[in-house]
């Protein structure tokens, strides 16, 4: 990115039937936010009329054909659909799933271009976008594949300094334990902590790793996936330079706020790590996809199909996604200039364990 110029956000539509233009048009309706960045849209300023018009908001915008016509201090927003794609507020369609994939594909050319900087996209519905050029269980998937550098994907939801990563994401609940192996949960804690490092700017972070099975298995009576898997990885990490500790029972660790003594948090499967996070953070949370060369954001939440249209979406958490790519965006940038010309290593560093204890106890249900 030149220096010359802000940060450039490619903004993709999601699903045109859900709420992801109105969450857009509410928060580029304040003109402070355009001292932070210029945001290009991926999707049709036709649809984004129909919405303005149906929500009464006042947001502008400028209608442009290349995201190099961008222009800053307005929401530009680039056509990628066909003029007679078709909304049904509320309803999951082919059209719509049609229309979001168009955006993103277009949005991740531009972004292999050079054409933008980081990419913040509004809720799909994944069972409407799938087709014969995306057949992927979401955004994190198909980003992964994109990206087509050997890649792996991390997905991270965060809310304020609670980040919560997951070990298995888009699977069926039935496949979780046959996944969770040594070698996931080496590049799982490996990928966190080094997004960690880097994209949160926290030097020598510390994360707790959630148990499979409830009470942590109680010494094999309820699982041994504890016993034979997590705590040994644990500590093999540890060894590593990887400061983790657990596994956790998820129930206790969550209800006793001992999630605030940790930069981060690995859960085994989707749920177990984003039911307690969206509870405490839902309307500023974030969906982040760490352990890409691409930075992208996205809302915590969904389509929102049950309040499409009635201008009740709350647009907070959509804006935190903008904050948050730009904010990990440059911390990126920092990190890559502090380290462009490292000093020759003199000495050995002593890591000091002596919190190891306090930090290990795992709550006793």
């Amino acid at each position: 990115m030149s220096e010359q110029r802000k940060i450039r956000i490619g903004i993709t539509q999601g699903d045109i039937n859900g709420v992801g233009y109105e969450v857009i048009l509410k928060t580029f309706a304040e003109p402070e936010i355009f001292e932070l960045c210029t945001p290009i849209v991926y999707g049709s300023p036709k649809l984004a009329a129909y919405h303005r018009k149906a929500l009464e908001l006042p947001t502008q915008y400028n209608a442009i054909e290349n995201a190099s016509e961008a222009e800053n201090d307005k929401l530009n927003i680039i056509n990628c659909n066909n003029d007679e794609v078709h909304i049904e507020l509320g309803t999951a369609t082919k059209e719509s799933g049609k229309a979001a994939y168009e955006a993103l594909e277009r949005a991740i050319t531009d972004y292999k271009a050079g054409e933008i900087d980081v990419l913040v996209t509004a809720p799909i519905n994944k069972d409407a976008i799938q087709g014969n050029d995306f057949n992927f269980p979401g955004h994190t998937e198909y980003l992964q594949e994109r990206m087509e550098n050997d890649e792996k994907a991390l997905m991270i939801l965060c809310s304020g300094d609670l980040r919560v990563a997951l070990a298995t994401s888009h699977i069926p609940l039935r496949d979780v334990a046959a996944a969770i192996t040594p070698e996931l949960l080496e590049e799982k804690l490996t990928l966190f902590n080094n997004s960690l490092k880097k994209d949160f700017n926290i030097n020598a972070p510390k994360i707790a790793v959630l148990a499979l099975n409830p009470h942590a298995g109680d010494n094999g009576i309820i699982g041994n996936e504890e016993q034979e898997i997590i705590k040994p990885t644990i500590s093999k990490m540890n060894s590593e330079g990887i400061l983790c500790y657990g596994p956790f029972p998820a129930d206790g660790f969550m209800g006793s706020a001992n999630y605030t003594r940790f930069d981060g948090i690995l859960a085994m499967y989707h749920d177990q790590g984003l039911a307690p996070m969206k509870a405490l953070g839902m309307n500023d949370g974030v969906n982040f996809t760490a352990g890409l060369s691409i930075v992208r954001t996205s809302p915590a939440h969904g389509v929102a199909y049950d309040i499409t249209g009635k201008g009740c979406a709350d647009e907070n958490s959509f804006r935190q996604a903008i904050y948050a790519a730009i904010d990990i965006y440059r911390n990126r940038r920092n990190d890559e200039y502090a380290h462009r010309n490292p000093l020759r290593k003199q000495y050995f560093e002593k890591r000091d364990d002596s919190n190891r204890l306090n930090l290990q106890q795992a709550d006793e249900e």
